[in-house]
């Protein structure tokens, strides 16, 4: 795939041929870092679209992630769908029903579904945990893939899977895998930019890897927020600001006739 804005078709063309990376990325300034880094997919909240974004990331294939719970019905997703793509998407994430799916896909709205472990329905697999560690959930897991296909889906995210299952189903789908902690099997390798420039300060997920210590960094510029604060307090306390360099002068004559006049007449 050469670096130009990838489409579906192409996407779907490259399976298995090289491993593709995706991260999702919250910021004007992530996106421009993994388009010069030249990162294949990206995963952003709707809010960030539009040509800024979109002339920060020109290349990058972009799934907005229509998170489960901020839209309801069928319709709330597609005129959501709609929008994104206006905005700058080249496809959307959706882990409601099949039936929503199905419907995207009908109107031509490329859909990236999910399967395995996925946060928002963890309670039916046993919270946060691996899912597809026995043959009767790895059949599971295959299950809802196939259901994906069925709906119309082109891509799946595959998140906390054995690597070996997660790779037999790769294998055997005419989906796009997109990897979270579920091997190198898959299409891509997702992470989140948060865990990759270390701003977490909690429980780092398994998965995860941080190529930078950005909460140490945060802290570090916190610090000196508040020394250079602290500074400006004294300063103004001791009269050491504001200083001549800070103020704007007028010439002595002119300060005079000023001066005279409010002397004068207060009122003028």
């Amino acid at each position: 795939m050469s670096r130009g804005r990838p489409t579906v078709a192409e996407l779907l063309s490259i399976k298995g041929q090289r491993q593709l990376t995706m991260l999702r990325v919250a910021t004007l300034e992530e996106a421009a870092a993994a388009e010069n880094a030249c990162v294949d997919l990206l995963s952003v909240p709707p809010s960030l679209l539009g040509q800024d974004f979109r002339d920060a990331a020109p290349s990058c294939f972009v799934i907005a992630g229509l998170e489960y719970g901020d839209y309801v019905t069928v319709e709330d997703y597609m005129r959501a769908s709609f929008a994104a793509m206006k905005a700058g998407a080249d496809a959307v994430y959706c882990a409601a029903s099949l039936g929503t799916i199905w419907r995207l896909r009908e109107e031509g709205i490329p859909v990236c579904g999910h399967v395995g472990l996925i946060p928002s329905k963890a309670t039916w697999t046993g919270g946060f945990t691996a899912v597809g560690k026995t043959a009767d959930s790895a059949r599971e897991v295959w299950r809802q893939v196939k259901a994906l296909e069925d709906a119309g889906a082109f891509a799946a995210e595959i998140e906390v899977v054995p690597e070996d299952v997660a790779a037999e189903i790769s294998h055997r789908t005419s989906l796009f895998m997109i990897s979270m902690g579920a091997g190198s099997g898959c299409h891509a390798q997702y992470l989140f930019g948060e865990d990759v420039l270390g701003t977490n300060r909690g429980r780092r997920p398994r998965h995860s890897k941080a190529y930078r210590n950005f909460a140490e960094e945060y802290d570090r510029l916190q610090r000196e927020r508040i020394a250079a604060f602290s500074e400006f307090v004294a300063d103004v306390r001791s009269g050491a600001f504001p200083g001549r360099d800070n103020l704007v002068s007028i010439d002595k004559s002119e300060l005079d006739s000023f001066v005279k006049a409010l002397e004068e007449d207060p009122r003028r």
